[in-house]
């Protein structure tokens, strides 16, 4: 689901690339960081938040699914899937959109 909202769409965006180097702590900073009124920040944010521990969850059932060998193939298919929706999300970030990650349950 995206939806528009006005906001800092330099900061949004950055809530999600700042996954990339800091996993879920960059865009916890972002959230934290931005103003109460920022929904376009706040929502992507929270976001970003949620599909990090997303892959956090699949990377750490990959880790245990190497002792069976599928685990191998299913780790850098889980980074390459992070980058990919993450530079979306940032560029969508950048267009004043709240971007949802796709089969991302809400859990912040």
């Amino acid at each position: 689901m995206n939806s528009r909202a006005d906001g800092d769409t330099t900061l949004a965006a950055l809530a999600h690339a700042s996954a990339l180097i800091a996993s879920f702590f960059g865009p916890i900073l972002f959230l934290i960081l931005c103003d109460d009124d920022d929904e376009l920040v706040r929502e992507n944010a929270k976001n970003a938040i949620n599909f990090q521990i997303m892959i956090l969850v699949l990377t750490l059932i990959a880790a245990v699914l190497i002792l069976l060998i599928i685990g191998l193939f299913l780790l850098p298919l889980i980074g390459v899937l992070d980058l990919i929706f993450v530079l979306i999300a940032t560029v969508k970030a950048n267009n004043n959109e709240i971007y949802s990650y796709p089969l991302t349950p809400d859990i912040v």
